[in-house]
């Protein structure tokens, strides 16, 4: 495959392993309608370890956050039930589910002693366990006891997401979840075909290592899936090795297995590094800005006018995959920081670079992509939080770790459409689901550690990927770009006081890249990444977008939730394993390692990029429905759905376009929490006292003064003034669109 991912063509509700092209025996479904019920699976023992422990008290989080009832009406899905498989199978490999299957739920399946809902369905979803970390590896002590709870943690998480999404649809569902289950998961695992009974034991035939299992249980209809034939589990031949159907290859497979668990599936330790960014910082110029300073924020307390305030409570929300994400998400701000223990010793934690080695294989375990340590500088605390106090500059470390928006999602949808919200949605609950395991163990080991998620962050993380090495920053601006998932990354972090080994920035060129590529300012829908060049703000050398429009673009996006053009299309949104396109991954190579080839090959990869209509959608792997919540229950989109492919008319000159541009000196006083309406006009006069990068380099040089426009407002002396607005939780009445 010179031009094309092999699993182009495989319809995304197949998953990664090849299950479709396995023997089927239909005579199991008598023999396990059969079999006797089983008492309520749970715990046999308390958790073993600090890892262990942490991850059962996050699992709770997501038992005491899966109720509700049903949408009060049903929404507008088709009674096919082959279609709604489709998106309810979609929305579990979308969530990181190695395998899902359907089955109907025969009276035995229930346990004893329960009444069971009036469901006659369940989706079974199976999670593979993660690799124990190599002899040497702190790692290895936390990890090894805990495979089990790591599994029933993010699969439990998955099947509440699930179950959630089923209910906004207006039907019934109930997870099933390691402690809190009504069903026998092992026998509907296998009526669903994803396990074979082997005497005593259920195998599956291409799973190597242990499983973790969770149901959701519902009336809503769906197609339903044969179990396996015995002979299935000799499957893993020639075809399953090369890629049969598009899937996963076992090369691929391989490849990642035989990696060290701290390094992750990409290779970034084949990136260049350098001693600082490749934008220039002026570190001691660079001012510490408050949180009501983000213009989602400024949205919320209404600078931005009533229409983005009204949608800034749903814009990323008003879809229904989103509906079992929220209050999950949100529950874990209370538990993002904590007491220490104080009996712990933390005598043997004394190796920095041991001590990163390991929780990179803990990261990697519990889902990112990439990690990432640095030291936290001043000026990337936020000075004060959305209550309008000061915040404490605390922990001396950062873990940043990186999670993957997900390629084929991305390639089925216009990137504003109605899944790009719930792509943000996804990588936010994973990364507060990692980071807060990961500080909730360091905290019983004795580190002071917090989490720092979406929802609740006390540090903006873009100048933190920088200085951990996860990418440079790109042309779409306040993004950082990285060499092996490009654009399409969510990031979280942890800080904290353990002592680690920080990693150093990276360069692989990106700065040429995007000096001679423009295609994401020319598929910008609202026209915010500049088509000039960098500038200097707040002591940052970047190309530096219109971040009101964004916003507000995002916000009130009436034919999808949130945007994400940006990612989708630009030319380094690949894949670069070994089953991606040769030609990509030749060209990956050659930008990391021989970047002297810059000049002759990126005019030619972004020319080609066009040609082969990269950025177009890919109705094969278009998966979910199009629905809007509006007042509580989901209705067909009210103003439509964005259709949008390549622009490639879209012409713009540098010199007229019109940005406006907030540096630190035009942000709202950080303790006044009252509306503090944008100067959109004022702000666009800013361009004209923008230094270049070259001239800032050469005043700081000569000891010149700090720039009036990178000093921030200074905060109220008496504090804090006007009401402490929350974002609106998902569902709760106030989904309903804008006029106009």
């Amino acid at each position: 495959m010179l031009f094309r991912t092999r699993s182009e063509n495989r319809p995304y509700e197949l998953g990664t392993y090849p299950l479709e092209s396995l023997g089927r025996d239909i005579s199991v479904v008598e023999i396990e309608a059969a079999r006797p019920r089983i008492a309520a699976p749970a715990y046999n023992a308390d958790p073993v370890g600090p890892l262990a422990k942490a991850l059962r008290d996050y699992l709770q989080i997501f038992i005491e956050n899966s109720g509700g009832e049903p949408a009060a009406q049903k929404a507008p899905v088709p009674d096919d039930a082959h279609r709604r498989m489709v998106d309810v199978k979609g929305y579990s490999y979308f969530m990181n589910a190695s395998q899902v299957g359907v089955c109907r739920i025969p009276e035995n399946a229930w346990v004893r002693e329960c009444s069971p809902p009036n469901h006659s369905y369940a989706v079974v979803l199976l999670l593979e366990h993660g690799r124990v970390p190599e002899l040497g590896n702190p790692a290895r002590e936390w990890i090894e006891p805990a495979l089990n709870e790591a599994g029933d943690c993010r699969v439990g998480g998955i099947a509440v997401c699930l179950s959630g999404h089923i209910k906004k649809l207006g039907y019934s569902a109930t997870p099933h979840v390691m402690g809190a289950s009504l069903v026998d998961a092992e026998r509907l695992a296998v009526l669903a075909g994803l396990l074979v009974r082997d005497g005593d034991a259920l195998k599956n035939p291409f799973l190597e290592r242990g499983f973790s299992i969770a149901v959701v249980t519902t009336d809503y209809v769906l197609e339903t899936d044969t179990p396996l034939a015995k002979s299935t589990l000799k499957a893993k031949g020639l075809t399953y090795w090369l890629g049969q159907n598009g899937a996963m290859s076992g090369r691929e497979r391989n490849r990642r297995k035989g990696r060290a668990t701290h390094l992750g599936a990409y290779p970034m330790e084949t990136v260049k590094r350098v001693d600082r960014p490749t934008t220039l910082i002026l570190d001691d110029e660079v001012p510490q800005i408050p949180k009501r300073a983000a213009f989602f924020e400024r949205a919320l307390r209404g600078d931005l006018g009533e229409k983005s305030q009204r949608e800034r409570s749903r814009f990323a929300f008003k879809q229904p995959h989103t509906a079992g994400m929220m209050a999950s998400m949100r529950a874990m701000v209370g538990v993002q920081a904590g007491d220490v223990n104080p009996q712990a010793d933390t005598g043997e934690y004394g190796n920095p670079a041991a001590n990163a080695r390991a929780l990179k294989s803990l990261a990697h375990l519990l889902g990112a992509d990439m990690a990432g340590i640095c030291e936290v500088p001043p000026y990337a605390w936020y000075s004060h939080g959305s209550d309008g106090n000061p915040i404490e500059t605390r922990h001396k470390y950062a873990v940043v770790m990186l999670i993957d928006q997900e390629f084929d999602t991305m390639e089925g949808g216009s990137g504003d459409d109605w899944v790009s919200g719930t792509q943000s949605m996804r990588a936010y609950l994973r990364g507060a689901e990692i980071a807060g395991v990961m500080a909730e163990m360091l905290r019983q080991l004795g580190f002071p550690s917090r989490s720092q998620t979406n929802v609740d962050s006390d540090v903006l993380q873009l100048p933190l990927m920088l200085w951990a090495g996860l990418g440079e920053l790109s042309r779409i601006g306040e993004l950082v770009l990285n060499p092996f998932v490009g654009p399409r990354l969510k990031t979280v972090v942890m800080t904290t006081d353990m002592p680690l080994q920080p990693d150093k920035p990276i360069d692989f060129g990106l700065q040429y890249f995007c000096n001679n590529c423009w295609k994401c300012a020319r598929e910008c829908p609202c026209d915010a990444i500049s088509w000039g060049d960098k500038k200097m703000f707040n002591g940052y050398e970047m190309w530096k977008p219109d971040a009101e429009r964004c916003a507000r673009y995002r916000l009130t996006n009436a034919k999808g939730s949130a945007c994400g053009r940006c990612m989708k299309t630009c030319p380094l949104n690949k894949v670069v394993t070994a089953d991606g396109a040769l030609l990509e991954r030749v060209a990956s190579w050659c930008g990391i390692n021989a970047r002297w080839l810059k000049p002759a090959l990126v005019p030619v990869a972004v020319r080609l990029d066009d040609w082969l209509g990269k950025g177009k959608r890919n109705p094969v792997k278009k998966w979910w429905f199009d629905l809007e919540v509006v007042d509580g229950v989901c209705v067909a989109p009210v103003k439509g759905v964005s259709q949008r492919d390549l622009n490639l008319e879209h012409k713009i000159d540098p010199e007229k376009q019109k940005m406006a541009y907030y540096q630190a000196h035009m942000m709202p006083v950080p303790n006044d929490l009252r509306p503090q309406p944008v100067n959109r006009k004022l702000a666009m006069a800013e361009a004209e006292v923008f230094e270049t990068p070259e001239q800032a380099a050469a005043r700081t040089m000569q000891n010149g003064t700090v720039p009036k426009q990178y000093i921030p407002r200074k905060p109220r002396p008496e504090g804090p003034i006007g009401e402490d607005v929350k974002p609106a939780v998902y569902g709760s009445g106030t989904d309903k669109p804008s006029k106009g």
